[in-house]
């Protein structure tokens, strides 16, 4: 591991709970992965990786008043459920106290958890390291997703957005318009493919 990448990771330990920091190690590892496999910065996906979820231990009350503080819009659905806002406050988070100055590693936190139509490969990477990591629960199609995740990233993708989208109807939960977005805009890409 790399100097800027220990010293994160010190940091980090002492901010996140047990359990979230084994599943931070996990998608960091997990990205790591994909970048090499993918041809991508294996420094970025690890730090990415690492910083994803830096926010996400805050209580979500804090998480609403350090949106509010730092002028971080806050859509309807993120007031309903704050847990979502630890991406755009972990990428916020990464700049002013982990001193990230990487635009890619940044966005790929922002990212994380509700995708973004024309995702870069580093975007990609850390939104299905977080989903496909060896320590999360096996949802339904995780074998097959995985599986595509070294093979076929837009395919891949393109099944966890499907997956999510529709648990969260079946849950009758609210979902994120941009998450909506970015199905849609990854089925005309696939459709595309197949031309």
């Amino acid at each position: 591991m790399n100097h800027k990448i220990s010293r994160v990771n010190k940091k980090i330990q002492k901010k996140l709970d047990k359990e979230r920091y084994e599943h931070t190690l996990g998608v960091m590892y997990t990205a790591a992965a994909l970048a090499m496999c993918h041809n991508v910065n294996v420094e970025q996906a690890l730090l990415a990786g690492l910083l994803h979820d830096c926010a996400k231990c805050i209580p979500n009350d804090k998480k609403v008043k350090l949106c509010r503080k730092y002028h971080l819009e806050i859509s309807d659905v993120e007031l309903k459920n704050p847990s979502l806002l630890h991406a755009k406050l972990g990428a916020f988070m990464a700049k002013k106290k982990y001193h990230i100055e990487d635009y890619e590693v940044l966005c790929a936190i922002k990212s994380h958890t509700t995708g973004k139509p024309a995702m870069t490969l580093l975007e990609k990477i850390i939104y299905i390291a977080d989903y496909i990591e060896p320590g999360r629960e096996e949802l339904p199609n995780m074998a097959e997703v995985r599986r595509l995740a070294f093979h076929n990233i837009d395919e891949c993708l393109y099944r966890m957005l499907k997956d999510s989208l529709e648990y969260l109807k079946s849950k009758n939960l609210a979902i994120d318009e941009m998450t909506e977005k970015t199905y849609h805009y990854y089925h005309k890409i696939l459709k595309e493919q197949e031309g």
